[in-house]
């Protein structure tokens, strides 16, 4: 039976030759390996072939987080990808069964903005105009745009996922599911309604969580605001100090000049002590017109300039009096206009006050801190626990309320916050209350999702209260294995820690509703809460239907729900759903139950499959997903929604900044996948650092790397394999089959002795979730196979030995299990063209124990392959070419003589004649004329040492040096290790030659002879030619077993060369006649096959 091509993908990239080429054009293997998958049903049957055991004990399970499917999928969708699918691969050769259902985040403002791109809209005032359901309609629409794009990229990247039997957020049995998530919560107090303030993004008129402005680095961005610095009178009252402090204006300094307007408070710190300055003799800088002011004492100073006074000194010296912040608690001050003053309308009669606040700090601006309760989340606080009531001043959009028409900020009624800033600065100016007026520029968070700047606004909100269980979350993460580690206890433990409560209520339109009914009629109050459609219709009767008659938990149909509120006797009030839907991280945390539309059905699925056994997504997801997957499994069911998770780095783009499809910094999806192949950049993604949380830099030279070192070095093995397997026997070929033991070269007992330990070690490192490990291992292995065991093997080969073909064969068919997660595609290829098997993918994962251990055998060539490429690195140093044999090489090393055996191998891998072992107990570096050459580095040791460096070095040129128990001393002074460098110095004609030493890894060094003599000179000449000769064989298309006559014409240097070394050259190129003719000057060589 001739070897390959036992079986092929879709026909067989070579069905048609026995001859597996070693150029091969990877893209289009892979096409013809998903065909066959296609065809085939090989995922399905990888899933069929492992059974889910009593209550799904043997099934690995596996959570998807769900994309949005209204964009194209990028390189971070992409490296998640992979790694889903590299995990699940793996656990199902370890035997496990893996379910692997994709689902699509359809819900949530992403959506809403797609719609209203396509709909030409800007606002939601168009939205309501155009009617809510046909708006959804349209979201409904944009959210599964790409999805067909999204399967063929899926499907491009060998990644196996059930798309048939997919989840979406908006289909009804998953929004059933996520309103009785939402009552569960509700029924064990842990859902309420408050008015806070939020990050609210005025665009969107909605308030954003706290979390989502932690995802991702690039919410915050540099800003440039205005900021001013304002005063306050105080006003004399009762006590004594308001009558003595009375027209002392108060500095107090804001970045947002837009909230004064509805200025409630002022807060200074308890212990801060603060100082009254007058007015200094140059006056103030904008014309306050306070006589003296008030601030923090440790920055009068900083304001020295902006008080009248040429320094800081001059300023703090005219400080008349000091007060304790405590003191100035309940104070009156003047407000800067009487908008609000109305206490029976705005109930501000405790407004405009002095207040403490522990938070008010002297690190910047004046130590008194504006209080606008309405737009800052600690104003809010501080403001409440005084009975300072929020007022608002700007609307939805964030523009300034028509109340504002009349009275001295006219100019800013109907204005949006930040282009009202100038206006309000120059009213405050106009009356004399502005001190200071600068640009600033700070880290300003913007919304994640339309780029706009934030504003913090007080809105009411439905909250989960985190915060009453946030110590069991804590609690629970210990359970949790990170990849990596330090995220448990770092970003996510320390988030956990200062968790606060979740707005969970968003004013739009698209999304699962919050199910929510409350009395219209305050009189008369109530709120039911609905977790199912069974209880919605017991109560109102009937089922909320679409147009077309579909049961529809979405607005507008949920709100038409009503019914008459059973508490109210009169019988006038309505019991109607708050406008309210949820926060599209709801839906998405409520994947491991909504999924299966539990607890509706499939209770007992549920029970056996959560937590999941694994999740994967990147880093920002700490704050995002992986957070909400907590906070709902904490609440709900009080464990972890997943056991192990891997938290990957970012993708960047080839300058290291995010990726950009306006700067196009990062190489095109598509082309690299049609010119690299998919397996190319799963291994650059997968090999390299991201999986462990490191950030990673995309280059085209990178994902090509990954093909020269790994994949194509493999794919020459196989080629190498099958070329000499289907030419043995005459011809006929010979079919290897897997053995594990049983052979008597040392090569191939090294060669599955090694195989054997990467079984093992890829077991150990896909375990840990190490999948960069694994990588580096298959790749310390690939180079092993190629530069070491196929170089060193081929005369094996070329005699057609039984062992060689076995092993490699075993070799290549184990390697390409273990590799099959990390390059699905072309395992695939070879494995099938090796065995004629189904599919590498329906195989177990190999056995290690098969393999038999050598691990001294496996330190001794390791040892051996060290020696050989520090000899070869000695050569490169001398320009002596490897086909120029030289007369010695020395090793001096410890236990030599378990190297001796190697001494074969060493001579034929670096050309040399003799190659001799001592040990290094019997010989010291002197006896070869070895030394150490202390250098000292000036530039480092001078800090340091001064101009005692100059001791330093004299002794290191004198010789007035040692080195004791690793330390360094010269002229009398100890060095640091990065003050210094120890050269290794072979001393120049030692042993009557010359010679280059290196030292060897792990202890003991060699010692090259690099004499040349004329035999040797010559030999190397011929060894010159037999290349030659052999790329003439190849350029005349003869094949590997041709015998031939070589005809060469020389200068008679280059023929004498090759007389006297006849015998290798005829030998090495199959050479059966061999006519030398002296020439002039160019060499010629002509080959031909022949018989005899």
């Amino acid at each position: 039976m001739t070897h390959f091509p036992k079986a092929s993908a879709a026909a067989g990239l070579h069905a048609e030759s026995k001859h597996v080429p070693s150029s091969v054009n990877f893209p289009k293997v892979e096409e013809l390996v998903l065909k066959y998958w296609d065809e085939d049903g090989t995922f399905q049957a990888s899933i069929d072939a492992r059974d889910a055991g009593e209550n799904g004990s043997n099934e690995f399970v596996f959570y998807d987080g769900p994309p949005f499917a209204n964009g194209l999928p990028h390189y971070g969708h992409l490296l998640t990808g992979y790694a889903k699918d590299l995990v699940a691969r793996y656990q199902t050769q370890r035997g496990r069964r893996v379910e692997r259902r994709f689902g699509w985040d359809t819900h949530g403002l992403p959506a809403e903005l797609e719609a209203m791109k396509q709909l030409g809209m800007t606002d939601k005032a168009q939205i309501e105009a155009m009617g809510i359901d046909k708006f959804n309609d349209a979201c409904r629409s944009s959210v599964m745009k790409y999805a067909g794009e999204w399967q063929e990229y899926v499907t491009r990247q060998a990644r196996w996922v059930d798309f048939d039997n997919d989840y979406k957020t908006l289909n009804v049995e998953y929004m059933e599911s996520v309103l009785w998530a939402f009552k569960q919560l509700h029924s064990k107090g842990l859902t309420y309604n408050g008015y806070r303030v939020l990050p609210y993004c005025w665009k969107d008129e909605t308030p954003l969580s706290n979390h989502e402005l932690r995802m991702d680095d690039d919410v915050y961005k540099d800003r440039q605001d205005q900021t001013v610095t304002v005063t306050f009178p105080i006003v004399a009252g009762e006590s004594a100090l308001s009558q003595e402090l009375a027209g002392v204006g108060a500095i107090a300094w804001t970045t947002t000049p837009w909230t004064l307007p509805t200025n409630q408070a002022l807060a200074v710190g308890p212990k801060v002590s603060y100082a009254v300055v007058p007015v200094g003799p140059n006056g103030v800088s904008l014309g306050a017109t306070a006589e003296k002011f008030l601030l923090a004492a440790d920055l009068v100073g900083a304001h020295a300039k902006d008080l009248g006074y040429d320094d800081a000194a001059a300023a703090t010296a005219a400080v008349t009096a000091t007060y304790a912040g405590a003191e100035l608690e309940g104070l009156k001050y003047e407000p800067l206009w009487d908008y609000f003053a109305d206490d029976e309308k705005y109930g501000t009669a405790k407004s405009w006050q002095f207040l403490l606040a522990d938070y008010v700090t002297t690190t910047d601006g004046t130590g008194i801190v504006h209080q606008a309760p309405a737009y800052g989340e600690e104003d809010q606080k501080v403001c409440e626990q005084y009975g300072i009531p929020v007022v608002l001043s700007v609307d939805e959009g964030a523009n300034f309320l028509p109340l504002f028409a009349e009275g001295p900020l006219s100019e800013i009624a109907g204005v949006q916050v930040f282009d009202a800033n100038k206006a309000i600065t120059k009213v405050v100016r106009e009356a004399g209350r502005l001190a200071r007026q600068a640009s600033y520029v700070h880290s300003y968070p913007h919304c994640w999702r339309c780029r706009t700047p934030l504003i913090y606004r007080a809105i009411s909100s439905w909250y989960v209260e985190v915060t009453a269980f946030k110590d069991r979350m804590v609690e629970l993460n210990q359970d949790i294995n990170w990849i990596p580690g330090n995220v448990k206890d770092g970003q996510f433990g320390k988030w956990l820690a200062n968790a606060r409560d979740w707005s969970i209520s968003r004013n739009r339109y698209w999304g699962s509703p919050i199910p929510v009914w409350q009395s219209d009629d305050p009189d008369y109050p109530r709120t039911d809460v609905y977790g199912s459609i069974a209880e919605m219709q017991a109560d109102f009767g009937r089922l909320p239907l679409n147009n077309e008659g579909e049961v529809d938990l979405h607005r507008p149909f949920i709100d038409e729900l009503t019914r008459p509120n059973p508490d109210d006797p009169t019988g006038k009030s309505t019991m109607r759903r708050v406008e309210d839907v949820l926060d599209v991280w709801f839906d998405s945390g409520s994947m491991p139950y909504g999924q299966v539309h539990y607890p509706f059905e499939n209770e007992e699925w549920f029970n056996t499959h959560n937590p999941a056994d694994f999740i994967v997504e990147y880093i920002g997801q700490t704050r995002g997903w992986f957070y909400m997957l907590h906070i709902l499994s904490t609440a709900l069911f009080d464990r972890p929604a997943f056991r192990n998770v891997i938290s990957h780095g970012i993708v960047l783009g080839s300058d290291g900044q995010k990726m950009s499809k306006s700067l196009r910094n990062y190489p095109d999806v598509s082309e690299v996948l049609d010119r690299d192949g998919s397996d190319a950049m799963r291994w650059f993604l997968m090999a390299s650092p991201i999986l462990r949380g490191g950030n990673l830099v995309v280059t085209e030279q990178g994902i090509r790397d990954g093909v020269r070192q790994v994949i194509l070095p493999l794919w020459n093995v196989y080629s190498f394999f099958t070329l000499y397997a289907n030419t043995a026997n005459g011809g006929k070929g010979y079919d290897a089959k897997l053995r594990y033991d049983d052979y008597s070269d040392p090569m191939d007992q090294y060669l599955l002795a090694n195989t054997g330990d990467l079984v093992r070690e890829l077991t150990a490192k896909l375990d840990d979730y190490d999948v960069s490990g694994a990588c580096e291992s298959l790749r310390v292995y690939f180079d092993m196979l190629t530069n070491w065991y196929v170089r060193r093997s081929r005369t094996r080969f070329f005699d057609e030995n039984v062992d060689a073909f076995d092993a490699l064969y075993t070799a290549l068919e184990t390697v390409c299990r273990v590799a099959a997660s990390l390059l699905p595609l072309v395992t695939e290829e070879i494995w099938r063209g090796l065995t004629g098997g189904r599919s590498v993918h329906l195989t177990d994962w190999p056995n290690a124990d098969l393999f038999v251990p050598n691990t001294a055998l496996v330190e001794q060539m390791d040892k051996i392959q060290q020696i050989c490429s520090t000899g070869s690195s000695l050569r490169k140093a001398a320009k002596l070419r490897v086909r120029l044999p030289l007369a010695e090489l020395t090793v001096v090393a410890p236990n030599a003589a378990l190297l001796t055996d190697g001494a074969g191998v060493v001579a034929d891998e670096l050309n040399i004649r003799s190659v001799r072992f001592v040990d290094a107990a019997d010989a010291t570096p002197e006896e070869f004329g070895i030394s150490q050459k202390l250098v000292v580095n000036a530039r480092a040791a001078g800090p340091r040492l001064g101009k005692n460096v100059q001791l330093a070095i004299k002794g290191s040129k004198s010789g007035d040096w040692s080195l004791t128990n690793g330390v360094v001393t010269a002229g009398g002074l100890a060095l640091e290790p990065s003050e210094y460098t120890l050269e290794t110095v072979v001393s120049d004609g030692h042993d009557g030659g010359a010679s280059a030493v290196a030292m060897l890894p792990g202890g003991g060094f060699v010692v090259l002879n690099t004499e040349l003599t004329p035999e040797l000179e010559a030999e190397g000449t011929a060894r010159d030619m037999v290349r030659a000769i052999q790329q003439a064989r190849k350029d005349t298309g003869l094949q590997v077993s041709d015998r031939i006559r070589t005809i060469i014409s020389a200068p008679q240097d280059i023929v004498d060369a090759l007389h006297a070394n006849a015998e290798l050259v005829k030998t090495e190129t199959l050479t059966l006649k061999l006519e030398l003719i002296p020439g002039d000057v160019e060499t010629t060589i002509t080959v031909e096959r022949t018989v005899a």
